[in-house]
């Protein structure tokens, strides 16, 4: 291993080594060398990861809350940052100026 690396070093086959890997794959009748449409399709798995894009983009930011009103929306169950923000929402449209 080297200095720092926690994984051990790995050994890359010889020429030889490959070609007779790479026959003993293609002679396997279970296995069949993926079509240039699928490897194509392929995406890296990082970019599947994750909530989806939302076309509703939200700001991050550091609020104060009361206690009290912070417990009542946890209380609401999972969600409830959702309906928080459902609640400002409502609030804002009653209140803004026409």
């Amino acid at each position: 291993m080297s200095k720092g690396s926690k994984r051990p070093a790995m050994a890359m086959p010889t020429v030889e080594e490959d070609k007779a890997i790479t026959a003993a794959a293609r002679s396997d009748p279970d296995v069949q060398p993926l079509t240039p449409k699928q490897l194509k399709s392929m995406v890296p798995l990082r970019t599947l990861r994750g909530r989806p894009k939302s076309d509703n983009k939200k700001l991050l930011v550091s609020v104060r809350y009361s206690p009290e009103v912070v417990a009542y929306f946890k209380s609401t169950g999972e969600g409830w940052q959702s309906r928080m923000d459902e609640a400002l929402r409502e609030y804002v449209e009653q209140h803004r100026a026409a």
